[in-house]
């Protein structure tokens, strides 16, 4: 156990005097011309900044294009004044669109007796219904304008050119030039303070060349800050040019004194190289010492590796997995190299405790990726030692059995070859190309997931698809016929579950017909009852509000009419309510309101409701309650529901001039209601289809029923734990209904 724990402890110092080794040549091959024997005034990026002080010092100050003299080359095409006119329509439409935008605020003003606003905008109005007609009327007018706009234009982008050229000039130079044919001098700042930089312009060394802003076309509608574009240039002149001055020539000197080293941005900026350099010195050092380190105490011991506990578990993976894992510790290790050596020179150029936790978690990641580097490396040389384990990791591998059940998926060319191409096709335009096209950096990110993500997927896709054709192979066999053989089923995924049911549809062919032609049938009749039911009250009321329409309609008419349409929008609320309410049910959305209730009393409560409807129709309505209360933990409203509808379809389909049999008692813990009744039409023998949704005894479908009582009742009954039993015996029809007493 101490010597697997000393064992660990080397190897993570030998990681780590690795990965500073790394760090440290990586760095000194970026940065070592930057640093090595070199003082910030040495540097190329000091040398680019004085030709850039130079260049806008010549532009804005030492050679300047004039911008009154640019406003005069501006130019005015014919082309322009037409357009300019007529941008917003002709004359006609232009007064026209001035009159509908004022037309309302003048009336408001009227409205408002404000006489003041009213003189103003009808003034306002006609001035620049006079404007328009001096567009079209005078050239002279438009080019004015133009000429204007173009002008403001101009100076927005010369004023904004000449800050952007002023805050390129930071550096504090000092300087004193002199214009060698007119004599005119630019001074700046204490020419004669120490310098710690110095260049001379003169006939020996060579004068100072200040040539002339050159405005490109780029500049015009590209400038930061303007919103200018290619519309903005041509709308200058398309072959708009600065015109540009003739060179002049300086003599003189330009300085950069002393006192700026340890002063401002510049001093600020000089400090921190300095302490960039030190930090760089370091880390080589540092680098130079881990390299000594590991060619001698520290040499690198391949035990350290093989007594680790991971050997037995990464040696259980496929080949393919572990190849994977040694690209993404490889890639990890690059990436890493090429990031931390910029990340380290800018911890010392500003040091903060955020540098400092990132730069320590980078070099902890990197030296993981090391550490995974070298222990997949060990256990692959010593692997490979072993004669014959490379054969036998190839033939066990995930690509082998991938290509052996990629030959098993074009059993099925057709269904083989476009869901192969799909896959491909999304794989490649989602996760590959055009991401690392876009941005290459992305390729760290999308390693990894095809290996560990869409590889994985497309093995597990063409398993699934070979197995696949197998079973379509084997049905094309049972529906020619050839039932004798089952179907093979492989493990326990989705693709077996289908197997084991096309085993078992061999038994279950006759039943699936028969079932499938009755939910045809059903299905027709309830798009035929549906479409019945509501034509019919809505055909009416089209009708009859046709017929209102009538100006001579006598007042009777009309009351009857009325009378009629109300009759019918209630018949046709009451099908869309039951309707919604069956689909309700259907869909569990439906909650309960459950709670002790009295079934006797709810039992006469409903009777009483239609006491008036049953003494119409003549039907002897003989009821059997018990003497107390019968209670049960229901939703009332719900289950009054119930109790409605059984004794509306008894009161619509019962037999003139018959009895109608209702009684409720507790039978065992359950309370029953059974209401029997003589019907009036035909049932047939199927019990069943009278729960159907709009299904109905009276197949000629003259009564008011939405064929919807049953299929609630049955609805709601379920949803209260009960049962609801219809039973037939001749014309004698019968209802029972049960539910948990309390």
């Amino acid at each position: 156990m101490n010597l697997k724990s000393n064992n660990r402890k080397r190897l993570v110092v030998w990681i780590a005097l690795v990965t500073l080794f790394l760090m440290a040549l990586i760095s000194i091959m970026q940065g070592g011309s930057k640093y090595i024997g070199k003082s910030y005034l040495e540097r190329d990026g000091f040398q680019g900044e004085i030709g850039t002080f130079i260049e806008n010092l010549s532009v804005t100050i030492l050679n300047p294009i004039d911008l009154e003299v640019e406003k005069e080359r501006i130019t005015v095409t014919e082309a322009e004044i037409e357009e300019h006119r007529t941008r917003y329509g002709t004359l006609a439409e232009q007064i026209g669109s001035i009159d509908e935008q004022y037309a309302g605020r003048i009336e408001d003003a009227k409205a408002g007796k404000s006489e003041k606003l009213k003189t103003a905008l009808i003034k306002e109005r006609d001035t620049k219904i006079d404007d328009i007609r001096k567009n079209f009327e005078d050239d002279a007018h438009v080019e004015k304008k133009i000429r204007a706009e173009k002008e403001e234009i101009l100076t927005r982008f010369w004023n904004e050119r000449e800050r952007n050229l002023n805050q390129q000039m930071e550096l504090p130079f000092a300087y004193s030039l002199k214009d060698i044919e007119t004599g005119e001098t630019f001074t700046s700042g204490d020419i004669n303070a120490p310098a710690s930089y110095e260049k001379n312009f003169n006939a020996q060394e060579g004068y100072l060349k200040a040539e002339s802003d050159r405005v490109s076309k780029n500049d015009i509608y590209q400038l930061d800050g303007l919103a200018y574009d290619e519309e903005t240039y041509y709308f200058l002149g398309n072959s708009y040019t600065a015109k540009v001055n003739p060179t002049r020539k300086f003599e003189g000197t330009i300085i950069l004194p002393k006192s700026a080293l340890s002063e401002g941005l510049l001093g600020r900026d000089i400090q921190r190289f300095e302490r960039t350099k030190i930090g760089m010195y370091v880390l080589w050092g540092l680098g130079i010492l881990s390299l000594v380190a590991l060619c001698t105490v520290f040499r690198f011991k391949r035990e350290w590796v093989m007594n680790s506990q991971f050997v037995s578990s990464y040696n259980r993976l496929k080949m393919d997995i572990k190849i994977a894992l040694l690209i993404l510790s490889l890639l990890g290790v690059y990436v890493l190299l090429e990031l931390i050596p910029g990340r380290f020179s800018w911890f010392f150029f500003q040091t903060s405790p955020e540098n400092c936790i990132i730069l320590v978690g980078l070099f902890v990641v990197l030296g993981f990726f090391l550490w995974t580097t070298v222990f997949q490396l060990v256990l692959l040389v010593e692997r490979l030692k072993i004669e014959g384990t490379l054969e036998e990791d190839i033939r066990s591998s995930y690509s082998m059995k991938f290509s052996k059940e990629l030959q098993e998926m074009f059993l099925n060319r057709t269904i083989g070859v476009q869901m192969f191409l799909l896959l491909i096709g999304f794989f490649l335009s989602g996760l590959g190309l055009f991401g690392v096209m876009v941005a290459p950096g992305l390729l760290l990110i999308y390693i990894p997931l095809a290996l560990f993500v869409g590889f994985p997927l497309l093995y597990i896709f063409v398993r699934r698809t070979a197995y696949l054709n197998r079973i379509i192979q084997a049905t094309e066999a049972m529906a020619q016929g050839r039932l004798h053989k089952a179907i093979e089923v492989e493990g326990e995924s989705p693709l077996a579950d289908h197997a084991k049911n096309l085993n078992n549809l061999r038994e279950g062919v006759r039943i699936s017909m028969s079932e499938q032609a009755k939910s045809e049938r059903l299905k027709t009749e309830l798009i035929t009852n549906v479409s019945h039911d509501l034509r019919t009250p809505l055909t009416s009321i089209i009708t009859y509000t046709d017929l209102l329409k009538n100006e001579e309609l006598a007042a009777e008419e009309r009351a009857k009419y009325v009378d009629i349409l109300d009759k019918k929008s209630q018949r046709l609320k009451t099908l869309i309510e039951d309707l919604f309410e069956v689909s309700k049910m259907a869909s569990g959305n439906m909650e309960l309101n459950k709670q002790r209730v009295d079934l006797t009393q709810l039992l006469q409560q409903a009777l009483a409701e239609h006491a008036e409807e049953i003494s119409n129709t003549g039907l002897d309505f003989r009821t059997g309650l018990p003497d107390t209360a019968l209670i049960s933990y229901v939703d009332g409203k719900r289950w009054w529901r119930v109790l409605d509808n059984l004794i509306v379809n008894a009161v619509k389909y019962t037999l003139p001039g018959t009895r109608v049999y209702i009684t409720l008692r507790k039978v065992g813990d359950d309370a029953e209601f059974v209401i029997k009744n003589i019907t009036k039409y035909e049932l047939g023998e199927s019990v069943n289809e009278l729960f159907e949704r709009f299904k109905r005894a009276d197949t000629a479908r003259s009564t008011d029923g939405s064929g919807l009582g049953l299929a609630i009742a049955q609805s709601i009954v379920d949803m209260h734990n009960g049962t609801m039993k219809i039973e037939m015996d001749g014309d004698l029809f019968k209802v029972t209904v049960t539910v948990l007493a309390s």
